[in-house]
């Protein structure tokens, strides 16, 4: 019996060990555009719209309001997650191709996460009337406090004018 415990607990150590590594390392995802490399340096300004969707592909956006020409917008992303905790962008990309009133490239633009800015749409709250009570006041907050029948004596019965009394 003693060599089985021995046995096991040899190799329960290591898995144990292994699954705690496992479960710790981070889960990388990418997402949205994923270009060929080199792909981006083909375009050139002047480049008719159809060489560009030939050499990048359809866009994964393309601006709502045709001005003074069309915008291609190419997206990736790249987020990291950690274990159960909530997943955190680390990388981002986004290529802007404007294209003037004759569908030719105007203008070539790269940004990334560090481009990036945290737009508050709405900050606004509505105000209320009383309080937000948090979860332990929610659950505590009426102990020791009287009920509709008045204040806690006791000996006193609901309905009662005093101790041992009895109401009308």
């Amino acid at each position: 019996m003693r060599r089985i415990l021995a046995f096991s607990s040899r190799l329960l150590l290591p898995a144990a060990m292994a699954l705690t590594v496992a479960a710790c390392s981070s889960n990388i995802a990418h997402r949205g555009y994923l270009a060929k490399p080199g792909a981006f340096g083909q375009v050139r300004e002047g480049m008719p719209k159809s060489e560009v969707e030939g050499i990048l592909g359809s866009p994964s956006t393309t601006a709502s309001v045709n001005y003074q020409g069309d915008s291609y917008y190419y997206i990736s992303s790249t987020t990291e997650q950690t274990a159960f905790l909530n997943p955190k962008e680390v990388e981002r990309q986004v290529i802007a191709i404007r294209f003037d009133q004759n569908d030719q490239v105007a203008s070539l633009g790269q940004y990334g996460l560090e481009d990036g800015k945290i737009v508050d749409i709405n900050s606004r709250t509505t105000p209320t009337k009383g309080r937000e009570l948090t979860m332990l006041q929610q659950l505590f907050g009426n102990i020791g406090k009287p009920g509709p029948g008045g204040a806690i004596v006791p000996g006193r019965t609901p309905g009662s004018t005093g101790p041992g009394k009895s109401g009308p």
